[in-house]
């Protein structure tokens, strides 16, 4: 008993200090960030935007979040992406799904958050995206190349944008479901690239078909497994009690990632 609740208290612990490191780069970020309200078909997506410093135009990237929703973790992946030097922006896709018509921050769980998630309608969820994409396209400072990523249910809405929202550069993948039929990669444009855990083959058991489907269509997909690692490795390695595994697959996916956003920048 009390190891059980030795171990509880160490890992609420190391989520409020995951929770902390978060809300501290936020609040002390050097780069210019701001809330915008994109207008989509039926309702107004309220997106976290972030702008790098940079003297000359530069790319775009929209982020999609977990089934979580708009945490503080998602909103630090825009800032170090803006650090990078690209526009990042992060739509909260639970706006006005919440008590009283708010967002993601309104929910008073997360179960909660995770519930009203499942309940979004797919054709939703991809006006809303295509609202943000034509909104990150007419930024001033925006040179017009635009990707898209996402992770775990953003992972797989990463995928159904790609297939469904003209113009859009490259599309990345985290531990996301990837397409089983070939109609889901019929029109996706530009590259798809792949992060995944090795410990999640809940996920990892729909690459191979997508892999294939991909190849039929003569399309790009490149997906890389990081051994050990299980799913949400993206967030999970940044904790104060990351496993070895987790910690290293975060670390070598960003550099990855940055490597490939860079490349076609």
């Amino acid at each position: 008993m009390h190891r059980a609740i030795l171990s509880l208290v160490l890992t609420l612990l190391a989520v409020s200090c995951s929770q902390s490191t978060a809300t501290s780069r936020l609040e002390t970020t050097p780069r210019h960030d701001e809330w915008t309200d994109v207008k989509s078909a039926s309702r107004s997506v309220r997106t976290y935007v972030v702008y790098p410093q940079r003297s000359d135009r530069g790319p775009a990237i929209v982020i999609i979040h977990e089934n979580r929703g708009l945490t503080d973790w998602v909103r630090t992946v825009a800032d170090r992406l803006a650090e990078q030097g690209y526009i990042a922006l992060a739509p909260d896709l639970l706006s006005g799904m919440a008590p009283n018509g708010g967002g993601t921050k309104d929910f008073p769980t997360e179960d909660a958050a995770r519930e009203a998630i499942g309940k979004l309608q797919r054709d939703n969820v991809l006006d809303d995206l295509r609202a943000v994409v034509a909104y990150a396209k007419s930024i001033p400072s925006a040179n017009g190349r635009i990707s898209v990523g996402g992770f775990c249910w953003g992972g797989g809405k990463t995928w159904d944008a790609a297939n469904n929202i003209a113009g859009l550069s490259a599309a990345y993948v985290f531990y996301g479901v990837g397409p089983q039929d070939a109609d889901a990669v019929a029109h996706i444009e530009g590259p798809v690239y792949g992060f995944y855990g090795g410990n999640d083959e809940r996920v990892n058991a729909t690459i191979p078909t997508s892999e294939e489907l991909m190849r039929a269509a003569g399309k790009s997909f490149a997906p890389v497994i990081y051994d050990g690692a299980g799913h949400a490795f993206m967030r999970l390695g940044e904790a104060a009690d990351a496993d070895a595994a987790n910690r290293k697959a975060q670390t070598d996916a960003w550099a990855r990632w940055i490597q490939l956003l860079k490349a076609r920048q």
